[in-house]
């Protein structure tokens, strides 16, 4: 709603604007300006706390339309004016040391977690995934180039021992777009979902148990654009995750924005918009005709404006549209709906290694059949896809038994699975 406003928020929902304000106030009793009001404030306030941006870059790039109107809003809110709160400094002399000493430079900002966070497997899932030029994991900390709107830079999101928070850094040529950059870069991992409630709920189910114990934290890994991990996944069919690598490497070194200045972080292209792909000859990075022709009827579905990679339509409504694009199957719309779209109850049945997660331990009894894990995964949602998740971490862990192979292991043959512990889909 911050950059479409009501009539857009509206439009997105299918919904008209009269009929969503009266649903707000039933609901939550105030106004959806109210709502996306105190959302501004608050964030500015983060950054007023946690920033060296002078007051005035902050009103803009916490969504405000004046700089009167912030003052007015934070006053409002916090008894007190911008000024006053920055003068409380506490958590900034942190930062600013931390930012100093990494980096030299950018925007630094927290970025708050439920823990527990499994971090080391979601950084060993990016790492084997990283798009060369436009991705990198280096040590502990995952970077990216990201573009919103026509501005276009880079982030950075590291662990920090000991606290709940990744700190993410950012540089960009203006701040004005960063509240919504921070809530992009949250989901690249996940970092909304609530493992304590998730894990409660899916522990009800004795299947679950052992996998849910041994990898507490487990989340599903997300992306900065549903565009891009859409094109990724299909990439990814039936080759290996190493072969689906290299192959987006060539697509953004090939049809991506070149984005000079960050070569020193491994960092040299923007990912390919869909106006890019719609008609160009992918067959020069060295996929098949079938592929590339699956690739251009997406780029071109999105462009268009017929598919919106977000979680606006709802699930059913999203694995339709998607499983319309001719190259699309269910498992591929379900994993992309798990991940680009944040949908917690996506979950790809035909999966073979899902129903030899659980058909471990059943001594005698033959493979669990798509129909009896689809019955049994009834019982999980609405987190089927974290039930999913832990299912292929659990085989991934009995196959190579240590930490590092978990769910993310490149090449997990003998499932023959198509899920993320397999060679299959990068």
């Amino acid at each position: 709603m911050d950059v479409t406003g009501i009539e857009g928020l509206s439009a997105r929902l299918g919904v008209g604007s009269r009929h969503l304000r009266r649903l707000f106030a039933e609901h939550l009793g105030v106004s959806p300006l109210a709502i996306a009001t105190a959302r501004r404030v608050h964030f500015a306030a983060r950054l007023i706390q946690e920033t060296e941006l002078p007051i005035t870059e902050i009103a803009f790039a916490a969504g405000f339309g004046s700089v009167r109107q912030f003052n007015h809003a934070v006053l409002s809110a916090f008894g007190q004016s911008p000024t006053q709160i920055r003068n409380r400094r506490g958590l900034r002399t942190e930062l600013k040391q931390m930012k100093d000493a990494r980096n030299g430079g950018g925007l630094a900002l927290r970025l708050p977690y439920r823990p527990p966070l499994d971090w080391a497997a979601m950084k060993v899932f990016f790492k084997q995934r990283a798009t060369p030029g436009v991705e990198a994991v280096d040590g502990d900390c995952y970077r990216r180039t990201i573009k919103f709107n026509s501005v276009a830079g880079v982030i950075e999101l590291r662990r920090v021992a000991n606290e709940a928070y990744l700190l993410m850094h950012v540089w960009l040529p203006s701040y004005e777009c960063v509240m919504q950059v921070a809530e992009r870069a949250r989901r690249i991992f996940d970092l909304g979902a609530d493992p304590l409630q998730i894990a409660e709920h899916l522990r009800r189910c004795p299947a679950l148990a052992d996998a849910l114990a041994s990898a507490p934290g487990l989340r599903v890994p997300g992306a900065w654009d549903g565009f891009e991990l859409a094109v990724r996944a299909v990439l990814g069919q039936r080759v290996s995750v190493a072969l689906a690598t290299t192959l987006a490497g060539r697509l953004a070194q090939a049809f991506g924005a070149p984005l000079p200045g960050y070569e020193r972080l491994a960092l040299t292209h923007l990912f390919p918009q869909p106006e890019a792909l719609a008609e160009a000859d992918l067959r020069l990075i060295g996929i098949t005709e079938a592929r590339a022709n699956t690739i251009r009827a997406l780029a071109s579905s999105v462009a268009r404006g017929e598919l919106e990679l977000n979680a606006s339509q709802g699930l059913d409504e999203s694995i339709s549209r998607l499983r319309a694009i001719p190259g699309i199957d269910d498992w591929t719309a379900n994993y992309i709906a798990m991940r680009a779209l944040g949908e917690t109850d996506a979950f790809p049945s035909d999966d073979l290694g899902l129903r030899r997660a659980l058909s471990i331990g059943k001594c005698g009894k033959s493979l669990v059949s798509v129909r009896e894990l689809t019955k049994i995964a009834d019982e999980w949602r609405p987190w089927r896809a974290y039930a999913a998740m832990h299912l292929w971490a659990s085989l991934a862990g009995a196959a190579d038994g240590n930490e590092g192979g978990k769910i993310y292991a490149t090449n997990h043959t003998a499932t023959k699975s198509r899920g993320f512990s397999s060679a299959t889909h990068g």
